[in-house]
């Protein structure tokens, strides 16, 4: 029933959201046309569909591997801007270079960066035992601030007419179109290779079982001798390396450069993807179609309803705020109470 419980959220979601649409005066017929089915009415759309299910695809899958442990790394949005600014730097510090490692170097310095970033809560969790819910999330934050500093500071483009952006990246620092016409790059294959190995470990290896175990029962788990710490050290980092990978593919992918607006909150909407997906690489990369079909619905809301493209968040609220709820009514039976006098 808790495979479910994903779909009967996406219904109730879809039910919601014609209300909302009655309630704003428009058409609920009409804004679910021009919502969920007008992104995706072309090939072109589909493409487009793809490329924004991409950075979802890879925080989630990495949020998931300590989520199944009970590590709650809330800071991927951070860890994405400091995976596209470790990554972005190379490309800046190397500007013009031919190499063939340049692309891949900056994939990996993406990663590390990631990890470093994630790194930070993991070693307040295991040395002082800090909620790496709150340090995950205020570094977040910091990292903003690090982007917005860097492009308005050392990193402007001295010719980009005053705005808060890098120089564009080169031909060898971009990634590679897969598809001829449209904006989806080779980021969706490391995506799908995420997913696979994200299967692997967590269905497939003793380590992954390990850290499911140490999430669904604490005691059993150090009974068994399992490592706490180890857990907490791999989920927040697995989660900061893909979230890094995340954002250095959205620099060198469609965006091209280092701006302040790297990410719409993939790093955020990324936490709900890996819920609905169950916390498993096949429900993920389904969910994660879902969700960047709301973020596209919210610019064509934008665009032909005269909503505000924020409109995609309440969507996206109510997804979660459902989920919850159909959970909770599948765990758990509601009765009344007398109470004695």
């Amino acid at each position: 029933m808790s495979y479910l419980s994903p779909l009967l959220a996406v219904g109730l979601m879809f039910l919601s959201g014609m209300i909302l649409f009655l309630l704003l005066g428009k058409s609920p017929m009409e804004g679910f046309k021009v919502f969920f089915m007008n992104p995706v009415k072309d090939a072109y759309g589909v493409a487009e569909l793809f490329l924004k299910a991409t950075p979802l695809m890879l925080c989630a899958v990495g949020l998931s591997v300590g989520f199944k442990a009970n590590v709650w790394n809330i800071g991927a949005e951070g860890q994405l801007l400091i995976g596209a600014l470790v990554g972005g730097g190379l490309a800046l510090h190397f500007e013009g270079s031919n190499s063939p490692f340049l692309l891949p170097s900056m994939i990996l310095a993406g990663a590390m960066g990631g990890m470093a970033w994630a790194a930070i809560p993991a070693f307040l969790r295991t040395r002082f035992n800090a909620n790496e819910i709150l340090t995950s999330l205020m570094l977040v934050y910091v990292a903003e601030l690090m982007v917005s500093w860097v492009v308005h500071g050392p990193w402007k483009d001295p010719d980009g007419f005053n705005f808060p952006q890098t120089k564009l990246f080169s031909a060898k620092a971009t990634l590679p179109i897969l598809l001829e016409g449209t904006r989806v790059n080779a980021a969706l294959i490391f995506a799908l290779g995420a997913l696979v190995v994200g299967w692997v470990f967590m269905h497939r290896s003793f380590l992954g079982y390990q850290m499911k175990v140490a999430g669904q029962a604490e005691f059993a788990g150090r009974y068994a001798g399992f490592s706490a710490k180890r857990s907490v050290w791999i989920g927040m980092l697995a989660g900061g390396a893909m979230a890094g990978v995340a954002g250095i593919s959205e620099v060198a992918g469609p965006i091209g450069q280092i701006t302040e607006h790297i990410s719409p909150g993939y790093g955020f909407a990324a936490m709900i993807v890996a819920f609905v997906g169950r916390l498993n690489p096949i429900g993920i990369f389904f969910s994660s179609l879902l969700m960047a079909l709301l973020y596209m619905g919210g610019e064509q809301a934008q665009q032909y309803l005269n909503l505000p493209s924020s409109i995609s968040k309440v969507f996206q609220g109510m997804l979660l705020f459902f989920l919850l709820g159909s959970d909770v009514f599948i765990h758990f039976r509601p009765r009344l109470v007398r109470r004695r006098k």
